[in-house]
């Protein structure tokens, strides 16, 4: 098994929220020395301009990071025209963040089920969200929350000015029971087909 590779697919896996060293030992099963070890043959691969990410200690925690003279593209990219509509995914973790801020990605993921890692990061290069301070959680994640930019989007002029949640758990209240009142009437209306069936 290539150790180097596990660490580098580790890394990857938690994203912002890195690793230190101790669990980087707990989780490979090594020495902290073997650990650094391998931290210093993966710093060496990346200082290869053939590579776009680098490994850096931001803390007390190692993370992958990109190359700070690539960022002009990066934002070129988070910030193009034709990238300017937000997707599904993105409107879906920005209300999460809106209605729960401030709030941290582990927390987002948990309420999306998914990762939202990347799109958390294109949401900050738009201004949309941005760092708020840390969490007292072990690791002290990042805290997130909206922006007066993210208000100008909306079109609102204090985040008070949100929809009520109240009234879309209402709305899907009524649609079900809709739903509910539908089946119930095809299925009468099926019973009574059967009840008046010669068959």
């Amino acid at each position: 098994m290539n150790l180097k590779a596990v660490l580098e697919g580790l890394l990857f896996v938690v994203g912002d929220d890195g690793l230190d060293l101790d669990e980087i030992s707990r989780v490979l099963e090594i020495s902290k020395d073997d650990v650094k070890e391998l931290i210093k043959e993966l710093q060496t691969d990346y200082q290869s301009d053939s590579r776009g990410i680098r490994i850096d200690f931001l803390g007390d925690k190692l993370k992958l990071t990109t190359k700070k003279e690539h960022n002009m593209y990066y934002q070129k990219l988070l910030t193009t025209e034709d990238n300017n509509n937000l997707s599904q995914a993105a409107l879906e973790t920005l209300a999460i963040i809106a209605y729960n801020q401030p709030i941290t990605r582990v927390k987002v993921d948990e309420l999306r089920g998914i990762s939202n890692n990347h799109i958390i990061r294109k949401l900050v290069a738009k201004g949309l969200i941005k760092e708020s301070g840390r969490s007292n959680m072990p690791g002290r994640p990042i805290l997130y929350e909206t922006t007066s930019e993210f208000l100008d989007y909306f079109g609102l002029s204090s985040i008070d000015e949100l929809p009520d949640m109240r009234d879309f758990l209402e709305e899907e209240e009524k649609e079900r029971e809709e739903d509910v009142d539908l089946y119930q009437s095809k299925y009468k209306e099926e019973l009574q087909f059967v009840r008046k069936s010669p068959f």
